[in-house]
């Protein structure tokens, strides 16, 4: 973690999901780390370093892995006030959610994800699809780096 990026945010409020996720990463040798959150409120609160995570000093996340379906606050709520921040919103933000519906992909994209992906029903292509994610974030898109 050399570049001072963070670790990957996983937004996951399935226990099933968000294991076979970080799974997939670790087996894809993405050896970032992944910070797990299970609900709205807490992604937000680990982004901003607020309520429990007020104290937080690792570095910001080098992308969030976002489902839509969450409790407390919903997907689309968090991806509205990270893209609405003046110094969050050039975080990466990944919806994979099982979520195909016209409305979610096209309110996703409004607010300015970075990308939609549906997750794949079984477990060879949700590893493919998820390996590919965490290569494509961290190894071939150039990442923009702090300016201080």
């Amino acid at each position: 973690m050399a570049d001072g990026r963070g670790k990957i945010l996983l937004v996951e409020d399935n226990p099933d999901d968000a294991e076979l996720t970080m799974r997939a990463l670790r087996k894809a040798a993405i050896d970032r780390g992944v910070f797990h959150v299970d609900d709205g409120v807490k992604a937000l609160d680990y982004i901003f370093r607020s309520g429990s995570h007020a104290n937080r000093t690792d570095p910001d996340p080098c992308f969030v892995l976002l489902d839509l379906k969450l409790p407390r606050i919903d997907g689309i709520e968090v991806l509205r006030r990270i893209k609405s921040d003046a110094n969050a919103r050039l975080m990466p933000v990944i919806v994979l959610t099982s979520s195909r519906e016209e409305r979610d992909i096209m309110e996703s994209y409004r607010l300015g994800v970075n990308s939609y992906i549906v997750k794949p029903i079984d477990y060879p292509s949700l590893m493919r699809v998820v390996g590919q994610l965490g290569d494509y974030w961290l190894n071939i898109n150039q990442a923009m780096t702090s300016t201080g």
